[in-house]
């Protein structure tokens, strides 16, 4: 035996209603028919970045190794000794390694650390056949761990052979030169993220000097309330500073309005 199913049609027809029924039933249905052009402009219009989402970047640094580190300003006698060595390692992003780096990192936020690079410098004269590379320590960075984003800090007389920042927050304490046709000057610098001019410059003494010390200066002390600082430069009395300022660090998407 075959069964047959019989379909029929289901089609609005306001007659079959009552009047009340078929106004309410029209306005669903012109709302309906207004509403989906609508919609699908919506979508048009949606920006990418709803569309997909946002890449995640991998920001790893990877094993320390020892290298042979010579300072420019070294005698024939110092540069002819190889067991002066710093300890350097990679800065990898994304699995593609983008430099070097020395020290230990200073974490500024949750996102974002400071670390210092480590330079190879070619030490080549002229009449050399081939280069001569040699490892120094560089400027200081920051990198982004959100955005994979590596930025180079300009702080205020900073000597990559003389200075040696110590953080705080967003600030960095150290020693620094300036060099003038008139004479140089040794100083004690306050620098903070963000703000062009030091938030402590205070001169200690003339620059170069003749036979002075490595390093120029002793590590910087921070003092978290009251926020203060103290640098001693070594064979001197130590000075203490009152630090003054507020938070200037802005890190990608921070001025975002569409949030």
């Amino acid at each position: 035996m075959q069964l047959r199913r019989n379909s029929r049609r289901l089609s609005f027809n306001p007659g079959q209603l009552s009047p009340k029924r078929t106004e309410l039933a029209l306005t669903l249905e012109f709302a309906r028919v207004r509403a989906l052009p609508v919609f699908l402009l919506s979508l048009a219009t949606l920006p990418a970045s709803a569309a997909a989402a946002p890449k995640t970047h991998t920001v790893i640094l990877g094993g320390t190794r020892r290298v042979s580190y010579t300072q420019p300003d070294a005698t024939p006698e110092a540069q002819m000794d190889l067991t002066t060595t710093i300890k350097v390692r990679s800065l990898i992003i994304d699995g593609r390694q983008r430099d070097w780096t020395t020290g230990n990192i200073h974490e500024i936020t949750d996102r974002t650390f400071a670390v210092r690079r480590a330079l190879r410098v070619n030490d080549a004269l002229a009449t050399d056949t081939s280069p001569r590379w040699i490892w120094q320590p560089g400027p200081w960075i920051t990198v982004d761990r959100l955005t994979g984003h590596i930025t180079a800090l300009h702080l205020p007389d900073f000597d990559p052979l003389v200075s040696d920042a110590v953080w705080f927050r967003d600030y960095a304490a150290y020693c620094g030169t300036s060099t003038t046709a008139k004479g140089g000057s040794l100083y004690v610098i306050v620098a903070q993220l963000g703000v062009r001019r030091p938030v402590v410059q205070k001169r200690i003494g003339p620059w170069p000097q003749a036979g002075h010390a490595s390093p120029v200066c002793a590590p910087a002390q921070w003092n978290r309330l009251p926020l203060r600082v103290t640098i001693q430069p070594t064979g001197g009395e130590s000075t203490t500073y009152d630090v003054v300022g507020t938070s200037s660090i802005i890190e990608e998407g921070d001025n975002d309005d569409s949030n």
